[in-house]
């Protein structure tokens, strides 16, 4: 028997100067996404979050705290996958790395209209929770 199963992921809003931390993906999907990616095999999703985000914009983490978890299988058009989103506060400039075009700060009125995944409700939705 063949096991098809979705594949586990994270993703990062990442806040500092009261703003929030976004890339613009180098590969398709293209467009601007949270930071994030797949957990690997023997890796917390804890572990993953930290390291996706040093990984794709340099900045060391702190207050890792867990969100929301977006399940929708049409979510990646790649494939099915799970995210486990996580909020985490950061200090310094982000440097785009790993995945990232290009790395940007931004407000909630400032979120780019080319958003990848379903990261544009992610993003609606931290916002009306924080407010």
């Amino acid at each position: 028997m063949v096991h098809r199963n979705p594949a586990p992921t994270v993703d990062i809003i990442i806040e500092t100067a009261g703003k929030i931390v976004l890339i613009k993906r180098k590969n398709p999907p293209h467009g601007w996404a949270l930071p994030g990616g797949f957990i690997d095999y023997g890796e917390s999703a804890e572990s993953a979050a930290r390291r996706e985000a040093r990984e794709e914009t340099g900045l060391e983490i702190s207050e890792l705290r867990q969100f929301h978890c977006y399940s929708e299988p049409d979510r990646d058009p790649r494939h099915h996958t799970i995210s486990i989103v996580f909020v985490a506060q950061a200090k310094g400039v982000p440097v785009a790395g790993d995945d990232a075009a290009a790395i940007g700060l931004f407000g909630q009125d400032s979120i780019p209209a080319e958003m990848a995944f379903d990261h544009r409700r992610i993003i609606d939705d931290y916002f009306l929770k924080r407010y």
